[in-house]
């Protein structure tokens, strides 16, 4: 009787573990949520990143854009009114959305 005892307790102290040890199902169904999270915040950023380096382009010695000098000349020198809206380019609807943030 006594090693079917000590059996049945071998077997859950391994199936214990396999729930809630450091590598067990939980702690995977933990990281597989801290996974989701990093890979949204990147993907967040990469569209951040997209969207000011559409706004540095219009900045370029090459390509220099007339609007964009003078908005952020205004912007630097402090002469920007509190409800004034600036109009940007219509194809660089990225630049406005993180604009409005």
């Amino acid at each position: 009787m006594i090693i079917p005892i000590f059996g049945a307790l071998f077997v859950c102290y391994f199936l214990i573990h396999a729930f809630h040890g450091d590598r067990g199902l939980l702690a995977w169904m933990h990281l597989q949520k801290e996974v989701a999270s990093a890979e949204a915040t990147l993907s967040d950023a990469r569209t951040t990143k997209e969207a000011l380096d559409g706004r540095i382009a219009l900045l370029r010695s090459s390509h220099l854009d007339a609007d964009m000098l003078d908005e952020r000349a205004r912007v630097m020198s402090g002469l920007v009114r509190p409800n004034e809206i600036f109009l940007i380019d219509p194809t660089a609807r990225a630049e406005r959305a993180v604009i409005a943030k």
